[in-house]
């Protein structure tokens, strides 16, 4: 016995509501398809059908087995549409959103090498510090930085990336070093608001987060701004990682207070169900996620 079609004839049966429907559904005989059941049962060793001359029933086993089968077969079918995606040649539109800063530094790359490498594809990218509606901005994904909620959406793990705080080194020569968390209320501190309301900063120390309010005469929603005046010695800033590496490294901004950062957040790509997924959204998948994993290995 097939096992596979005999759950995809025993699920049509139920979903059809009769052996006749089914059979017709499927392109086979009547008999065929009473076998077909009769011989599932056997296997089984339990009825998962109760049927009279006017209606089928499922039984207790039957029912739970029927759910079984509709998952089995559902995952067979993602397999075999993944399988087939792959064989055809990506072609049409790809709309996809990212942070700012994190898509000039990395999506603009891949999504550059990603166009040179498949000729017939065009892509639209949407660059902006906030979460935008997939659905209603028509994007087929979205890079996405920080704990989500629960979702419809699948979210494939990039990497991760940390909260950090830091200054230029003309403000810590002038107005010392914060030595732990609680000491910025002392000192001026630029809020920047692609990470929360800008005013309370979460920290951990012994297992536990807890937060600390800041205060300052700076205020902006955009990372190159808030970048420039914390180099510039005009306050301890707070960033993301791969926000401030390259200042980090060239001396522009010093790390502070790194023994109470908080857990790294995750750095994402989401997408709809694999099942809605479009022959060219696959390739995309396909190709960019192990390369944005190993160019953010090592991410701050």
């Amino acid at each position: 016995m097939d096992k596979l079609r005999a759950m995809a004839t025993f699920v049509r049966i139920v979903e059809s509501g009769s052996f006749s429907a089914a059979a017709a559904a499927l392109g086979e005989s009547l008999s065929s398809v009473v076998r077909s059941l009769a011989a599932l049962e056997a296997a089984l060793g339990v009825r998962l059908l109760n049927r009279t001359t006017r209606r089928i029933a499922l039984t207790d086993e039957g029912r739970d087995y029927f759910a079984r089968c509709q998952r089995v077969l559902a995952e067979v079918e993602d397999a075999e549409a993944m399988l087939s995606a792959r064989r055809q040649t990506p072609s049409g539109r790809l709309a996809l959103t990212a942070p700012v800063r994190f898509g000039n530094l990395h999506v603009v790359p891949m999504l550059t090498a990603f166009l040179l490498d498949h000729a017939e594809m065009r892509a639209e990218l949407l660059l902006v510090d906030r979460v935008v509606d997939m659905l209603e901005e028509g994007l087929d994904l979205a890079f996405r930085i920080g704990h989500l909620p629960d979702s419809s959406l699948v979210a494939v793990k990039l990497g991760e990336t940390r909260r950090v705080v830091c200054a230029g080194a003309a403000y810590l020569t002038a107005h010392g070093r914060p030595r732990e968390p609680q000491d910025l209320a002392a000192h001026r501190c630029l809020r920047f608001t692609g990470l929360g309301s800008g005013t309370d900063w979460e920290f951990a120390a012994n297992g536990k987060t807890f937060t600390v309010g800041v205060s300052g005469s700076y205020t902006t929603n955009h990372v190159d701004a808030a970048l420039a005046a914390c180099s510039a010695g005009l306050g301890c800033g707070r960033f993301l990682g791969y926000q401030v590496a390259d200042a980090l490294a060239s001396g522009q901004v010093v790390r502070l207070l790194q023994e109470f950062e908080p857990p790294p957040l995750p750095i994402q790509l989401l997408y709809p169900h694999t099942r809605l997924l479009s022959p060219r959204v696959r390739a995309f998948v396909d190709w960019v996620v192990p390369r944005l994993r190993e160019r953010l290995r090592d991410l701050v």
